[in-house]
């Protein structure tokens, strides 16, 4: 009984948690800046978008990482949040108006940047951000949290909220227009389900950060988290699919790995380089990318098959793409 009343107490303390005027003005005059759509906002927004795009092309996470530190769409981001929550018509308003231009700017300069490149395919820093998890709702919620929490502490340094929003906030988008350029619909697609994901889980960390800190009431913001909530639960749907074909996916790796280490010595002698699954075949089709001395022949990979589907509980198709293994030493030279 005592810890129920104890609980109820803090809650109570909780709702009737009031932020001074001066900081709540301070931190509305704040988010107000930050949200307004400058030439300074401008620029970095091109910077970053033409720094990631080129990461993107060429393949380099230290590039791709420099672009995101930017984070030029961080600041209208938690503007966002806060208005919804403290129903501020001018400062949702501006932010939402920031977050637009930024984005549709980004997607037409990163179209623009790999039409003209022409890049006759992607590599895996492009493919790997049309593939979106849980997981990266995850790392969205947790940065948002961080940055709302650095805006309400002046003595956290604005750069750690950049770091940690910067998380494939840029590159999605950029990916979005390096899709289009190519027309290639499924990767536009899944980046720009990451890019909501990351937007999504960083509205709502940050709403609910300012929510704990006292700058708004429960029964206030009720409205504005019921329909964030919302929009998230339904991006859960494609979310939760992508996840768990994500663990089949390293199920049948793991498998895969140890049917070649253990089973006969020809798949001993075998090195997997990587694997693709096509699951929309019925059955499922693998493909695998090895290299090895000896050939591999359709009787084992008739065995493996068999493995496979005692393992994973369903057949798959296998089919083999071998690559030879040469030993070349200096003996050999006559």
């Amino acid at each position: 009984m005592q810890d129920l009343n104890k609980i109820r107490a803090r809650f109570n303390r909780f709702k009737n948690k009031k932020i001074p005027l001066q900081q709540l003005e301070e931190i509305r005059s704040g988010l107000l800046e930050e949200s307004t759509t400058d030439m300074n906002y401008l620029t970095l927004i091109v910077g970053s978008c033409i720094i990631a795009t080129l990461g993107l092309l060429s393949n380099s996470a230290a590039v791709i990482i420099g672009a995101m530190i930017i984070a030029p769409l961080m600041l209208p981001i938690r503007g966002l949040a806060f208005g919804a929550l403290e129903g501020n018509i001018l400062l949702f308003r501006k932010a939402l108006i920031a977050i637009t231009i930024g984005t549709v700017l980004s997607i037409l300069l990163a179209l623009s940047i790999g039409y003209l490149v022409g890049l006759p395919e992607f590599g895996s820093e492009i493919i790997s951000r049309s593939r979106p998890t849980l997981l990266d709702l995850g790392i969205a919620v947790a940065a948002g949290g961080i940055s709302g929490f650095a805006k309400v502490k002046p003595e956290i340094s604005g750069s750690l909220a950049g770091t940690a929003i910067a998380v494939a906030l840029m590159p999605p988008i950029c990916v979005i227009g390096l899709g289009l350029s190519q027309a290639n619909w499924s990767l536009s697609i899944g980046a720009t389900l990451l890019y909501l994901t990351n937007l999504l889980g960083i509205i709502l960390a940050c709403m609910l950060t300012f929510l704990l800190a006292g700058f708004t009431s429960l029964k206030h913001a009720r409205k504005a988290l019921g329909f964030t909530l919302a929009f998230t639960a339904i991006i859960l749907i494609p979310l939760s699919a992508s996840f768990f074909q994500l663990i089949r996916q390293a199920r049948l790796e793991a498998s895969l790995r140890q049917a070649l280490q253990n089973r006969t010595i020809t798949f001993q002698r075998m090195v997997l380089l990587n694997s693709n699954v096509d699951w929309l075949t019925n059955p499922p089709e693998v493909r695998l990318n090895v290299r090895t001395k000896e050939p591999v022949t359709p009787r084992q990979v008739m065995f493996l098959e068999e493995f496979l589907k005692q393992e994973m509980g369903q057949p798959f198709t296998l089919i083999f793409e071998v690559g030879k293994i040469e030993e070349v030493r200096r003996e050999n030279f006559e």
